[in-house]
Protein backbone atom coordinates (compact mmCIF):
# COMPACT_ATOMS: atom_id res chain seq x y z
CA UNK A 1 0.00 0.00 0.00
CA UNK A 2 1.25 3.44 -0.87
CA UNK A 3 1.32 6.08 1.88
CA UNK A 4 -1.77 8.34 1.97
CA UNK A 5 -0.60 11.95 2.20
CA UNK A 6 -3.99 13.51 1.51
CA UNK A 7 -7.39 11.91 0.77
CA UNK A 8 -9.72 13.50 -1.80
CA UNK A 9 -13.52 13.50 -1.95
CA UNK A 10 -13.58 11.36 -5.13
CA UNK A 11 -11.87 8.46 -3.30
CA UNK A 12 -8.41 9.08 -4.72
CA UNK A 13 -5.45 10.10 -2.61
CA UNK A 14 -2.13 11.88 -2.85
CA UNK A 15 0.97 9.76 -2.33
CA UNK A 16 4.64 9.52 -3.26
CA UNK A 17 6.60 6.94 -5.19
CA UNK A 18 10.33 6.50 -5.62
CA UNK A 19 12.53 4.76 -8.15
CA UNK A 20 13.39 1.15 -7.23
CA UNK A 21 17.05 2.08 -6.58
CA UNK A 22 16.16 5.05 -4.32
CA UNK A 23 16.12 3.09 -1.04
CA UNK A 24 16.60 6.20 1.07
CA UNK A 25 13.67 7.93 -0.68
CA UNK A 26 15.80 10.94 -1.66
CA UNK A 27 13.85 11.84 -4.80
CA UNK A 28 10.15 11.03 -4.30
CA UNK A 29 7.60 11.86 -7.01
CA UNK A 30 4.20 13.12 -5.90
CA UNK A 31 1.35 11.17 -7.50
CA UNK A 32 -2.35 10.64 -7.17
CA UNK A 33 -3.61 7.11 -6.61
CA UNK A 34 -6.99 5.93 -7.85
CA UNK A 35 -8.18 2.50 -6.74
CA UNK A 36 -11.19 1.04 -8.54
CA UNK A 37 -13.00 -2.13 -9.55
CA UNK A 38 -15.12 -2.86 -12.62
CA UNK A 39 -18.15 -3.56 -10.45
CA UNK A 40 -18.75 -7.05 -11.85
CA UNK A 41 -20.30 -9.64 -9.55
CA UNK A 42 -17.71 -12.29 -10.40
CA UNK A 43 -14.67 -9.99 -10.23
CA UNK A 44 -13.70 -8.02 -7.13
CA UNK A 45 -10.18 -7.27 -8.36
CA UNK A 46 -8.95 -3.86 -7.23
CA UNK A 47 -7.00 -1.94 -9.87
CA UNK A 48 -4.66 0.87 -8.91
CA UNK A 49 -4.03 3.75 -11.29
CA UNK A 50 -1.15 6.08 -10.51
CA UNK A 51 -1.10 9.46 -12.22
CA UNK A 52 0.82 12.72 -12.03
CA UNK A 53 -2.50 14.61 -12.37
CA UNK A 54 -2.65 15.40 -8.68
CA UNK A 55 -5.57 17.85 -8.69
CA UNK A 56 -8.99 16.11 -8.72
CA UNK A 57 -10.52 19.24 -10.33
CA UNK A 58 -8.36 18.67 -13.42
CA UNK A 59 -9.64 15.11 -13.88
CA UNK A 60 -11.96 13.10 -11.64
CA UNK A 61 -11.05 9.63 -10.42
CA UNK A 62 -14.00 8.15 -12.35
CA UNK A 63 -12.92 9.85 -15.60
CA UNK A 64 -9.32 8.67 -15.28
CA UNK A 65 -10.35 5.11 -14.39
CA UNK A 66 -12.66 5.08 -17.42
CA UNK A 67 -9.89 6.32 -19.70
CA UNK A 68 -7.51 3.71 -18.33
CA UNK A 69 -10.07 1.00 -19.06
CA UNK A 70 -10.51 2.36 -22.61
CA UNK A 71 -6.75 2.30 -23.10
CA UNK A 72 -6.59 -1.37 -22.14
CA UNK A 73 -9.40 -2.18 -24.57
CA UNK A 74 -7.31 -0.56 -27.31
CA UNK A 75 -4.23 -2.51 -26.18
CA UNK A 76 -6.24 -5.74 -26.24
CA UNK A 77 -7.51 -4.98 -29.74
CA UNK A 78 -3.97 -4.37 -31.00
CA UNK A 79 -2.90 -7.64 -29.37
CA UNK A 80 -5.76 -9.49 -31.07
CA UNK A 81 -4.71 -8.16 -34.46
CA UNK A 82 -0.92 -8.40 -34.14
CA UNK A 83 -0.47 -11.54 -32.04
CA UNK A 84 -3.47 -13.73 -32.76
CA UNK A 85 -4.88 -12.71 -36.12
CA UNK A 86 -1.56 -11.93 -37.79
CA UNK A 87 0.58 -14.41 -35.92
CA UNK A 88 3.77 -13.79 -33.99
CA UNK A 89 5.81 -13.48 -37.18
CA UNK A 90 3.51 -11.04 -38.94
CA UNK A 91 5.25 -9.31 -41.82
CA UNK A 92 3.37 -7.13 -44.27
CA UNK A 93 4.25 -8.45 -47.71
CA UNK A 94 3.75 -5.39 -49.84
CA UNK A 95 6.82 -3.39 -50.76
CA UNK A 96 4.90 -0.20 -51.51
CA UNK A 97 3.01 2.20 -49.21
CA UNK A 98 -0.34 1.70 -50.99
CA UNK A 99 -0.03 -2.06 -50.63
CA UNK A 100 0.90 -1.81 -46.95
CA UNK A 101 -2.12 0.41 -46.38
CA UNK A 102 -4.33 -2.12 -48.17
CA UNK A 103 -2.97 -4.99 -46.04
CA UNK A 104 -3.58 -3.03 -42.84
CA UNK A 105 -7.14 -2.26 -43.94
CA UNK A 106 -7.57 -5.96 -44.63
CA UNK A 107 -6.47 -6.88 -41.11
CA UNK A 108 -8.75 -4.22 -39.62
CA UNK A 109 -11.74 -5.36 -41.70
CA UNK A 110 -11.26 -9.00 -40.73
CA UNK A 111 -10.96 -7.99 -37.07
CA UNK A 112 -14.12 -5.90 -37.34
CA UNK A 113 -16.00 -8.75 -39.03
CA UNK A 114 -14.96 -11.21 -36.30
CA UNK A 115 -15.93 -8.77 -33.55
CA UNK A 116 -19.26 -8.17 -35.30
CA UNK A 117 -19.95 -11.92 -35.34
CA UNK A 118 -19.04 -12.07 -31.65
CA UNK A 119 -21.36 -9.16 -30.86
CA UNK A 120 -24.32 -10.72 -32.68
CA UNK A 121 -23.65 -14.13 -31.13
CA UNK A 122 -23.43 -12.67 -27.62
CA UNK A 123 -26.57 -10.59 -28.18
CA UNK A 124 -28.56 -13.66 -29.28
CA UNK A 125 -27.33 -15.59 -26.24
CA UNK A 126 -27.94 -12.69 -23.83
CA UNK A 127 -24.24 -12.41 -22.95
CA UNK A 128 -21.77 -9.56 -22.66
CA UNK A 129 -19.63 -9.64 -25.86
CA UNK A 130 -16.51 -9.11 -23.74
CA UNK A 131 -17.08 -12.56 -22.24
CA UNK A 132 -16.51 -14.28 -25.61
CA UNK A 133 -13.02 -15.34 -26.68
CA UNK A 134 -11.56 -13.59 -29.71
CA UNK A 135 -8.97 -16.35 -30.13
CA UNK A 136 -11.63 -19.06 -30.15
CA UNK A 137 -13.76 -17.10 -32.62
CA UNK A 138 -10.71 -16.66 -34.87
CA UNK A 139 -9.98 -20.41 -34.76
CA UNK A 140 -13.57 -21.24 -35.68
CA UNK A 141 -13.51 -18.75 -38.55
CA UNK A 142 -10.21 -20.14 -39.84
CA UNK A 143 -11.57 -23.70 -39.77
CA UNK A 144 -14.72 -22.62 -41.59
CA UNK A 145 -12.81 -20.68 -44.26
CA UNK A 146 -10.36 -23.57 -44.72
CA UNK A 147 -13.24 -26.03 -45.06
CA UNK A 148 -14.86 -23.78 -47.68
CA UNK A 149 -11.59 -23.44 -49.58
CA UNK A 150 -11.27 -27.23 -49.79
CA UNK A 151 -14.30 -27.38 -52.07
CA UNK A 152 -13.05 -26.76 -55.58
CA UNK A 153 -15.68 -25.77 -58.14
CA UNK A 154 -13.96 -28.10 -60.61
CA UNK A 155 -14.77 -31.18 -58.52
CA UNK A 156 -18.50 -30.49 -58.20
CA UNK A 157 -20.96 -32.38 -60.35
CA UNK A 158 -23.26 -30.41 -62.65
CA UNK A 159 -26.81 -30.11 -61.41
CA UNK A 160 -29.49 -32.20 -63.18
CA UNK A 161 -31.18 -29.06 -64.59
CA UNK A 162 -28.03 -27.70 -66.23
CA UNK A 163 -28.05 -28.02 -70.00
CA UNK A 164 -24.61 -28.71 -71.32
CA UNK A 165 -24.17 -29.92 -74.93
Amino acid sequence: MLPVLEAFDDGSYLSEIVAPGDRKRRDPVRVRVIEYTFGREDDDTVYRLITTICNPQEASAADLAGLCHQRWEIENTLDEIKTHQGGHRLVLRSQYPDGVEQEIYGFLLVHHALRDVMHHTAHQAGLDPDRLSFTRTLRIARRHVTDQAALSPLTTQPSPDSHHP
